[in-house]
Order: structure tokens, then sequence, then C-alpha cells
């Protein structure tokens, strides 16, 4: 295999694979990335067997072959080298040689056909989405999302599509964040898939800025997305996540409207004092519509915020983690946010008040 390319052109696809390569691996041929030549089209395949990433770059000119070279130590050399060069690359037996003006480096290979094939499988649904459209709703639950729970289940993201709409829904077990987005085109027939942590983490990388709608394929246990020059593909968690439309309290007989930044910021200055390992804040607001936050830590230090907010209902005073609402409040875009209770108090529904796709819902903790 040898081929020659400019520098930037080979610089992009090549972090983007890099992504998904683990450092240390049980398999070294997994701390490679894939390299195959066809034509005058580079295609890089880097996988840790539950995530994988294809790229593809256009080269100058060479001649066809595949082998795997580490991905660390050949992203490193290609970051450092000149903007704009030419560089050349020429695999010889077990050596994988890359010049540059006058930098030469010999890289070690493993032999392509060792390399790991990800599972396919035919796809059982395919659905165009507006990219704008996948970026917002990984954006709104991702940060809800458990980790390295014992109910596996929850160390990822649901997707379910169905009905011309698409919902994304994570959950750590006290908290969760649920955003629907209806759709032009999408499949009548509902599924419902959980996409791994580390799979939702570096699709919401890749997706970037651009407008370009994705190609969406679900398989029996995997999902893949074309993203135009990268194709994404995850192994999917097998098992069943909790009804989410259970959750979702009903009878709502107490709502707040509170200013966001008036909300945020109180609690950002009482949580300093709160207990470092729950984070605990209560919080009271009276017929009179004024919200109390306090906070203690088992140094007996204290912290209290009052301001006035617009209560329908009556008085509320419970607690909850200080870190779960501002995770919900930094997801509202409003000026305003809404925080709806049940009349024992037993979760909040938190909620955009000008954008009601957003829902998230905290559960309250004894102080």
């Amino acid at each position: 295999m040898k081929f020659t390319i400019i520098r930037e052109h080979l610089l992009t696809p090549l972090q983007q694979v890099a992504g998904v390569v683990e450092r240390r691996q049980t398999l070294p041929i997994l701390s490679n990335v894939l390299l195959k030549l066809s034509g005058d089209s580079l295609e890089m395949t880097g996988t840790d067997l539950e995530v994988q990433l294809v790229t593809r770059a256009a080269v100058e000119e060479g001649s066809p072959g595949a082998v795997t070279v580490p991905a660390r130590k050949f992203l490193d050399i290609c970051r450092l080298l000149p903007e704009r060069s030419v560089v050349k690359v020429d695999c010889r037996q077990d050596k994988f040689v890359i010049q540059c003006g006058s930098s030469r480096f010999n890289l070690s290979t493993l032999p392509a056909e060792n390399y790991p094939e990800f599972d396919g499988g035919a796809a059982e649904i395919e659905v165009s989405v507006p990219r704008a459209h996948l970026r917002r709703a990984l954006e709104k639950t991702v940060f809800a999302m458990a980790q390295q729970d014992v109910r596996y289940y929850l160390n990822g993201l649901l997707l379910d599509l169905g009905g011309q709409v698409i919902r994304a829904v994570s959950s750590d077990g006290h908290r969760l964040a649920f955003f629907e987005q209806t759709l032009d085109g999408g499949p009548e027939e509902g599924r419902q898939i959980i996409v791994p942590r580390k799979g939702v983490l570096e699709l919401n990388r890749l997706l970037g800025e651009d407008e370009d709608p994705v190609a969406i394929q679900i398989a029996p246990n995997n999902l893949r997305v074309d993203l135009g020059t990268v194709s994404f593909a995850a192994k999917l968690i097998e098992g069943k996540f909790p009804d989410y439309q259970r959750v979702m309290p009903r009878e709502l007989t107490r709502v707040v409207l509170v200013e966001k930044a008036a909300f945020k910021g109180a609690l950002t200055r009482v949580s300093v004092l709160s207990n470092e390992k729950y984070r605990g804040v209560s919080m009271e607001v009276s017929e009179e519509g004024m919200m109390c936050l306090k906070a203690q830590n088992p140094e007996h230090e204290e912290a209290e915020e009052r301001f006035p907010v617009e209560l329908e209902g009556k008085e509320i005073s419970v607690g909850f983690n200080a870190s779960y609402l501002l995770d919900a409040i930094n997801n509202v875009d409003s000026e305003r946010v809404k925080l709806s209770f049940t009349e024992s108090a037993n979760s909040c529904l938190i909620e955009d008040c000008e954008d009601r796709q957003f829902k998230f819902i905290v559960m309250p903790m004894r102080l």
C-alpha cells in the first residue's frame, strides 16, 4: 500500500476515528486503526468492539492495500507535521513508513485480516432524521445517563422511534430527562433501542454543526448512523428500559414559576455550603410566593437565599440534590422555569415555559 495525501485531509478523519480507540486494550490490534486504500479513497476504521467509526479521505495517488497501525502514534505524528504539508505513506512488509519533507517515521503494523469485524446484520428500520433534531435530542438528555450502574440498561440512552416521533430518554434512577420531536416521514412502527453511554457521547460529538440529514439504520443488535463522510455504529444494550410514561407525574396540584437566572444563581451560591457528597439543598415555597433555599454541611456551616416566585397551590417544603436541579435548569432555554409538584411532592417536574419538548423529573431527597 502506498499513497500521498495533504496533511489536513488525513488529520481530521483520523482524529474522528481515534476518538473510539482505547489506549489500553486486551487485544493489541484494537489499539490500531485499520487503513484500506481502494482507488483514490482511503478508508479508516477504529473500534473498541462496542462502538465503531469508519471515515474516508481522498488521496492524490496511491496503490491499493490494507494494514493496521497504532492509532495514537499515527495521530500524534500527523498532528505535529507542518500545516498544508504533503504526507507520503509507503507500507513495506511489516513497516509503515511516513515521509513529510525531511521527516521520516517507521511504525509497526499488524495484519489487516486480523482486525475484528463489527457484526452488522440487516437493517430492520431505516429513517432519515434532520441532524439538528438528533443533535438536540442528545444534548437535552445525555447528562442524565447513569455511569457504571448495576442496572446496565440505565448506562445508556433510550431512543424511541415511531408514530412520526423521535423520543430520547435517559435516567440514572434519581432523575429522568425526556425530549420529544416530531418527524416528517418517520417510521409508523415503533421501536425502542438503548444506545450505550460511550456510543451516545461519540455520536453527539460527531454530529457537529452541519445541517445535512442523517440516515439511521436499526438492526437487531446495533445502531448505524450515516453522517456523510463518517459512518457510526454501536452495539445496543440488551434489556428493557423502565416505562418512562409511568414515571411522568400525574395530578400536579402545585406549580412554581421562577426566573431562571435568579433560581440558577441562588442554587449555585447555596450549594457551596452543601454536603460535598450528597449536595442536598432544601426548598421551601410559602403561600405568599417566596422561595427559600437552604443548605448546610457536617461542619454546621449554613447558607440561605430568598427570592420571589409565583405559586399556584399550597406551600411546598422538599429537599433536592442541587446538582440535579442545576443540570435541568441549564437545559431550559426560556427565561422562566416551571416546577410542578404532586400533592405528596414525591417528585418534581421541571419544564421549559416556552418549549414543551423537554421535560426533566427529579426525585426528592431526605435532608
